[in-house]
């Protein structure tokens, strides 16, 4: 994905989220990984959504999107106002029960590009410790991300100078290696994280999502 594609489709995002409605209340957008360290193509896109839960039960809309949709939650889970606008954007988890974040990633992303979505309800700072935490317990890696994050839009403001930075390639960031050392990650073990984010991200081709609730 070339750069300058890849920061016209950041915009974008930070366009539709700032419009709305969106499925879930968002909170912050972060990008991470290769677009925020000014490679030029990129591998993929790699967008970080914190958001909130959905907190106003409606009912008479679960029943609604029960009957037209054959899914469950709307209203509860995500927002009946904006299923009601983007009909055809609802997504559904194996339960059938709408899903935040693939409602998130429809409403979002388009189809086919390289770009992968993290929708959860910490922050992105937390999540990555969290995440390297548990990962270093358990000796497992696969799940780790990558720390070197810009953070776009937080509480309803757009971080515009830090998105020129973004697009001027201006904001410094270490190695993978040096900014896993920066956490304070045994030597013994920076390579096998690093191996592991990497090949995850060589994996994902096409637009994927995750969903994480800590």
């Amino acid at each position: 994905m070339d750069r300058s594609a890849a920061l016209d489709r950041v915009t974008t995002i930070l366009d539709t989220v700032e419009e709305g409605p969106n499925p879930v209340p968002i909170r912050e957008v972060w990008v991470y990984g290769d677009v925020a360290l000014g490679l030029d193509p990129i591998d993929r896109l790699d967008v970080y959504v914190t958001k909130d839960l959905h907190l106003r039960g409606e009912a008479d809309a679960a029943a609604e999107f029960r009957r037209s949709h054959g899914v469950d939650g709307v209203g509860q889970s995500v927002s009946a106002e904006w299923a009601r606008e983007y009909p055809d954007r609802i997504r559904a988890n194996d339960s059938g029960y709408a899903a935040p974040e693939k409602c998130l990633a429809a409403h979002l992303l388009p189809e086919g590009e390289p770009v992968h979505l993290e929708v959860c309800n910490a922050p992105f700072d937390d999540n990555v410790t969290r995440r390297l935490r548990a990962a270093l317990e358990r000796g497992q890696y696969d799940q780790v991300l990558d720390p070197r994050g810009v953070q776009l839009w937080a509480d309803g403001r757009r971080a515009e100078e830090t998105l020129a930075k973004l697009r001027g390639g201006e904001l410094p960031f270490p190695t993978l290696s040096g900014a896993f050392e920066m956490l304070e990650v045994d030597d013994d073990v920076i390579a096998e994280i690093v191996d592991s984010v990497e090949r995850r991200r060589a994996d994902q081709q096409s637009a994927s999502v995750r969903g994480d609730v800590v």
